[in-house]
């Protein structure tokens, strides 16, 4: 196909601006459609976490072992964490927020 290489340049902005409203209307009506692709093989089993893997963990027991509060820590009443004291933000009513929360 010969090109005219001395011929003004024309892009898709220049085409559309010159497109009637009702090419445009039609034009959009086509390229979308009222049905959504599910891919059924793509189930919540085959993502991936980073940082989750644990092949080779298979067979073994995860043991934790879980301190209780201390005296010098608080339970966030809004995220339910807990916290040092110098994290507490505000005491108000009995609630005590941490300065995440705040």
């Amino acid at each position: 196909m010969a090109t005219d290489y001395d011929a003004p340049r024309r892009s898709e902005a220049d085409e559309l601006a010159e497109d009637s409203l009702e090419e445009l209307k039609a034009r959009r009506n086509e390229t979308q459609s009222g049905v959504v692709d599910v891919d059924e093989d793509a189930t919540a089993e085959n993502f991936e976490l980073p940082g989750a893997d644990l092949s080779g963990l298979s067979g073994e027991d995860l043991t934790v072992k879980v301190v209780p509060k201390q005296a010098d820590e608080f339970t966030c009443s809004v995220c339910f964490l807990v916290h040092h004291r110098s994290r507490l933000a505000e005491e108000s009513g009995g609630r005590l927020i941490c300065r995440d929360c705040a």
